[in-house]
């Protein structure tokens, strides 16, 4: 005979309403059988109350509502810019709320490092979710990489075609996006992959690349060395992801994953051990604000060399 689960549900609010809101981490809460969606906060109340119409739960707005919907929350998720999900997530830290945020946490170092801050201080649990790290094919692809020595170099290549001629997706309407490029929007995930199998980056070197491209080279703290390739730009048939490491034991290439919802809903999962057992996650605010860093630096070198 088995003991039915008496643990509550986690109760976590959503602060956006935007098309990652929408397609992917609303509709994750929602069925989450570990959460309760407390609500829905939106910039615009009409785009607040559709999203949580759709989820059956109750929507927010306003200054007031940021503060009502934090009160009625464990944790709060963010599908919000960059530069706006910052200074949020450190109120919701301040008022005891765990944090699962988009990447990266914040496009400066200063606004990064007070997230992180205010995490440790409120000793609440944290996530930023980097797609790659969370989806089940590709999470316990890195593990396994990870766990091998002998890595002498690896190649990162993340090319979208968001911003190519003819594109039609939404998220080329994201004036961050547009403003920051590839290398804000997917150097985190590529990031996230190389750090955990070679090391941390002890040395980095930039460049621009045509649009928005950029071009990474990395020296690891494993005396390994890394490329990476990030842009939002791409023709159409020149766009794709792939990650490959080579060493002693030959050539191991990233597989595909299933999705951002399944991912996303591995990121909850991850936030719930960590407010359970008081472990944090590997990534954190803290590897967040470390990300943040690199691709500061990063941008710094590029802008100089293209200016």
């Amino acid at each position: 005979m088995t003991t039915a689960d008496t643990t509550p549900p986690l109760r976590i609010g959503l602060l956006g309403t935007g098309p990652w809101a929408r397609n992917t981490q609303a509709t994750a809460l929602a069925a989450h059988p570990g959460v309760e969606l407390s609500g829905v906060w939106g910039r615009r109340a009409e785009a607040a109350d559709a999203l949580a119409t759709a989820h059956e739960t109750r929507a927010y707005t306003g200054e007031e509502g940021i503060d009502a919907l934090l009160e009625a929350s464990d944790a709060v998720a963010f599908a919000l810019p960059p530069d706006v999900q910052a200074p949020l997530a450190v109120r919701a830290a301040e008022a005891g709320c765990h944090l699962l945020m988009d990447k990266p946490v914040a496009t400066t170092v200063a606004g990064a490092r007070a997230v992180a801050e205010a995490a440790e201080k409120a000793s609440v649990a944290s996530v930023v979710f980097c797609t790659l790290r969370f989806a089940p094919e590709t999470s316990a692809w890195i593990a396994e990489q990870a766990a091998v020595d002998g890595w002498f170099t690896a190649r990162a290549q993340w090319l979208g075609s968001l911003y190519a001629a003819g594109s039609d997706s939404e998220y080329a309407d994201s004036p961050w996006r547009r403003d920051k490029g590839g290398l804000w929007d997917v150097g985190p995930h590529a990031l996230s992959v190389l750090i955990p199998v070679l090391g941390d980056v002890e040395h980095l070197t930039a460049a621009a690349g045509p649009a928005d491209t950029t071009h990474l080279i990395l020296r690891h703290t494993s005396g390994a060395s890394s490329t990476v390739t990030l842009g939002l730009s791409a023709p159409p048939g020149a766009a794709g992801v792939e990650i490959e490491v080579r060493g002693e034991r030959g050539t191991a290439s990233i597989p595909g994953w299933a999705g951002a919802e399944t991912a996303f809903r591995g990121a909850v999962d991850a936030l719930a051990e960590a407010v359970r057992t008081g472990v944090p996650h590997p990534c954190d605010a803290c590897f967040g604000l470390h990300l943040t860093e690199l691709l500061a630096a990063a941008e710094q070198q590029a802008q100089a060399q293209a200016g």
